[in-house]
């Protein structure tokens, strides 16, 4: 099968020997850069398509690539678009091939007027789609994908890098190991003192990204960490937070307690009271700090054990209650030896005084 890659084509696949795509009739590419073969399309955003693909140079193994089509108009829009793309790929290169939980970039080019990036595949499902299949995750499950995550947002902080578009859809989880990973640096952006955005553009998703992003364009590693607190609202509860941003701007932030579905521990509680304040200065700063707080809580407690006490040896066939009446006994038949003896004792002494009085008579 050939895939055609025109981002307008209503029917892209086509068989195989085919020159021109039935569908749209756009002239088909059996592989970009003569090694990439277009199996069919994953998904379509505002930044063109993806596609999953094979690698025909090495084994076949499998990939992604994504097509840059924005969906703009104007000249500095344009621009914008590629910058961002291109900013991913570089991002993908310098984060993917030192951290397992992000893709790694495999090529950046232009074909045929559209320009393509090729990442690492990553075999799995997205957490959006796992909880419209499995339901909400249990208060372990959410405690554990933080765990698992912090670490990564550690790392591309501490390379000057803020995700800025944290959310189910961006994660995945892998089929195999179950490690979530990072996904789609689409508008990631190197971290300098603050990260600005032109006045007036809304970097991130409604609903997870923190008021200083899409108010200011403003971006922090307090801002990513918001990010991970609303998706795990939402994988918690059920409720998504564009619908509550939509409604109440973001004062539901104040009172998430609210939409869960039953109880929460007080430690898992109070580290997402410190991801989710509407104001960036109430929030956790840094990834490690919430890690710590999490590890703390969550380190089994070693039991106090007591020193070992001695217990008394009871002979077998004896209870203690039998011990106490033989105790007894013995004491008195003790007690009734004692007293005949000095009995005896007192007879003797009486029939000695009796005898030397005789003999000072003779």
């Amino acid at each position: 099968m050939v895939c055609c890659l025109n981002p307008d084509c209503p029917n892209p696949i086509n068989p195989d020997g085919q020159k021109h795509c039935s569908a749209c009739a756009t002239i088909l590419t059996p592989l970009l850069r003569g090694r990439y073969r277009v199996i069919h399309p994953l998904g379509q955003g505002g930044f063109g398509r993806t596609y999953l693909a094979e690698d025909e140079d090495n084994l076949k193994q499998r990939c992604v690539v994504k097509q840059l089509t924005p969906n703009v108009r104007g000249t500095w829009a344009m621009n914008k678009a590629v910058e961002l793309f291109k900013q991913e790929a570089e991002q993908l290169q310098k984060l993917g091939g030192e951290n397992l939980q992000i893709p790694s970039l495999y090529a950046y080019f232009e074909q045929d007027g559209y320009l393509y990036l090729v990442q690492q595949y990553i075999d799995g499902q997205n957490l959006l789609k796992l909880w419209q299949q499995q339901g909400v995750l249990r208060e372990n499950e959410v405690r554990q994908l933080l765990l698992d995550l912090l670490p990564v947002l550690k790392f591309i902080h501490s390379r000057g890098v803020v995700h800025r578009d944290i959310k189910p859809e961006n994660i995945m989880r892998r089929r195999d190991n179950d490690q979530p990973v990072l996904i789609d640096f689409g508008v990631s952006k190197q971290l300098s003192q603050t990260v600005m955005a032109k006045p007036g553009t809304n970097i991130g998703s409604q609903g997870y990204a923190p008021i200083e992003q899409m108010q200011d364009g403003e971006a922090y590693p307090a801002s990513d960490l918001f990010s991970l607190g609303a998706s795990c609202f939402h994988l918690f509860t059920g409720v998504h937070p564009y619908r509550l941003w939509t409604e109440h701007g973001y004062s539901w932030t104040a009172n998430w307690r609210q939409h869960l579905r039953g109880s929460v521990s007080d430690d898992l509680g109070r580290v997402l009271d410190k991801l989710l304040p509407k104001d960036r200065q109430y929030r956790y700063h840094s990834a490690e700090d919430v890690l710590r707080d999490l590890q703390q809580k969550s380190a089994p407690v070693t039991p106090q054990l007591k020193p070992p006490q001695s217990v008394p040896i009871t002979p077998k066939g004896w209870t203690r209650r039998g011990l106490l009446n033989f105790a007894g006994f013995a004491g008195l038949g003790f007690l009734a030896i004692n007293l005949a003896g000095m009995n005896l004792a007192r007879k003797h002494l009486k029939s000695s005084r009796i005898d030397f009085h005789l003999k000072l008579s003779l």
